[in-house]
């Protein structure tokens, strides 16, 4: 896969992800405003119920006191109102006669009604009547109302609803002079409120408040707050010209809470699922460069593997044709050159052969690493030993400060000398100039550290975090100067951990790496 076509996979993929997240950020929170919206709605039916229903109780006990006062009271004052309609229809030869009157009985009552501090009021009483009555034509040809009609209906009573009308245009001017703590309790709010929300499905805990000209008043709950983004209100006690002065306001301290409770579960459910897809992503985009990384990593590795196989190979073919040069063949001592020459560059090929299926055989837990109390600064020497010609042929110096007081530890001899040789192979091949190597002991609490500086070329910070890693190399393009194929560290790093320890590694570019290893000490 090219790396256009692999970014642009990427990419759709990503956009498609935000996007399905986006959505479902989108329709949670249209859940949540709808939700809102909702309780909204509900909690001011619940208040505009309560405000009808105080109004109304307070109006019905006023007007049964009113009914039972006018029964026994002398009437102040009498007027009457009369119609009279008289129509003939040709068409079924027939004539209606409608007559209504209205009496209106006024009375003086006392202040005991109200109790509002006045002398008096007026209050009325009204009487309605009426008769219907249809008459043949030819029956009241003459206006002669003797005969009997053939339709009469006749309807008369007090007219309630039009005395209640009168008198709650009366009553309601009246009583917006009073305290508004007179006209209702705490305690029917209260109760009217929790009895409507509850039928609304909200079983809440609420504040309530009665404020007048925007002003508190004694009707109020003791923990009421008014808060213009949490609270909502209502107009109660309209007055006779249909206006009013005073509002009923309602608080839910939890309503947030309330209102995120009935969608909880799909927006847990949304969590759940965007996460799995989430993370689902993540591990596919991470396996996918990861596969793409150890592609490069292997492409890079047959690259190295080609050329250090390349120049053993010619130098053997070399010798090999040397040898059956007949000028040559009878020189024993170039052959026995030659021949030398061979064994060290099939030793050569052997050893990475083998630290290639050393590595291998690590990663299937297949090598068998047994372990024994061994001399830390004895494996130290060991592997200087293995170096020291190297090093010297390249004018260099291998210093050590073996400070560290106790030094035994647990561990596979053969194996822990490969590593430390593998660290100061790679500080030799690393260094452009003469390598200068220092090799470091010191306790620390119950463990031994290991550290091996040198002062080569150092490595990048990206290098830094993967110089572990199989088969890396840090990238240096197509320059092949520096021989190996990124298994000796991988090496290094596999030993150590089996072995309990910890290694990592502190570089500057130019000015070198210190390898630090740390090992439990026995005792």
């Amino acid at each position: 896969m090219s790396k256009r076509i692999f970014v642009l996979l990427v990419l759709l993929m990503s956009m498609s992800l935000i996007g399905i997240i986006f959505v479902q950020a989108y329709y949670i929170k249209d859940s949540v405003k709808n939700e809102k919206e909702r309780f909204e709605f509900n909690v001011k039916k619940a208040l505009s119920y309560v405000s009808n229903a105080i109004e109304d109780n307070e109006l019905d006990t006023y007007f049964e006191k009113y009914q039972k006062l006018i029964s026994d009271k002398d009437v102040d004052s009498v007027s009457v109102s009369q119609l009279f309609i008289y129509q003939q229809n040709n068409n079924t030869k027939e004539t209606l006669i409608y007559k209504s009157g209205v009496l209106e009985e006024n009375y003086k009552l006392s202040s005991s009604l109200f109790d509002i501090g006045i002398d008096s009021s007026n209050i009325k009483s009204i009487i309605g009547s009426s008769n219907l009555e249809v008459y043949k034509n030819d029956d009241i040809s003459n206006k002669d109302l003797k005969k009997s009609p053939i339709v009469n209906i006749i309807n008369s009573g007090r007219l309630l609803d039009a005395e209640r009308n009168y008198f709650e245009k009366t009553f309601k001017a009246y009583t917006k002079t009073l305290p508004v703590y007179q006209r209702v309790t705490k305690e029917q709010i209260s109760s009217l409120l929790s009895k409507k929300l509850k039928e609304d499905k909200i079983d809440l805990n609420f504040e309530f408040a009665i404020y007048g000209n925007d002003l508190a008043t004694k009707v109020h709950s003791d923990g009421f707050e008014k808060n213009l983004e949490s609270t909502y209100n209502v107009p109660i006690f309209y007055d006779e010209n249909n206006q009013s002065n005073y509002k009923l306001w309602v608080s839910f301290p939890d309503d947030n809470k309330f209102i995120l409770s009935s969608i909880i579960g799909m927006i847990f459910l949304s969590v759940i699922f965007t996460s799995i897809i989430i993370l689902a992503y993540s591990s596919a985009l991470y396996q996918l460069v990861k596969q793409r990384k150890i592609s490069q990593i292997k492409t890079d590795f047959i690259n190295n593997m080609t050329h250090e196989f390349k120049t053993p190979i010619a130098t053997i073919n070399l010798a090999l044709d040397a040898i059956k040069n007949p000028k040559i063949i009878d020189d024993k001592e170039k052959v026995i050159c030659y021949l030398n020459m061979i064994k060290e560059e099939n030793k050569r090929m052997h050893a990475q052969v083998e630290n290639v299926l050393r590595i291998s055989k690590l990663e299937k837990n297949e090598l068998n690493i047994s372990k024994d109390r061994v001399k830390l600064h004895d494996l130290i020497n060991d592997a200087i030993t293995h170096v020291e010609l190297i090093v010297e042929d390249r004018k260099g110096h291998i210093k050590t400060f073996l400070e560290a007081e106790k030094s035994s530890v647990l561990a596979n001899e053969t194996h822990f000398t490969n590593v430390i040789v593998n660290i100061l192979d790679n500080a030799i091949k690393y260094s452009p100039q003469a390598p200068e190597i220092e090799v470091y002991t010191e306790n620390v609490g119950t463990n031994i550290l290991l550290k091996i500086k040198d002062h080569g070329s150092g490595m990048s910070k990206a290098a830094q975090k993967r110089v572990f890693e199989k088969f890396y190399r840090e990238h240096t393009g197509n320059i092949h100067n520096v021989k190996g194929h990124g298994l000796g560290l991988a090496y290094v790093k596999r030993i150590v951990d089996d072995h309990q320890g910890h290694v990592k590694v502190e570089s500057e570019k130019d000015k070198g790496s210190t390898f630090t290893i740390k090992l439990p000490l026995i005792t």
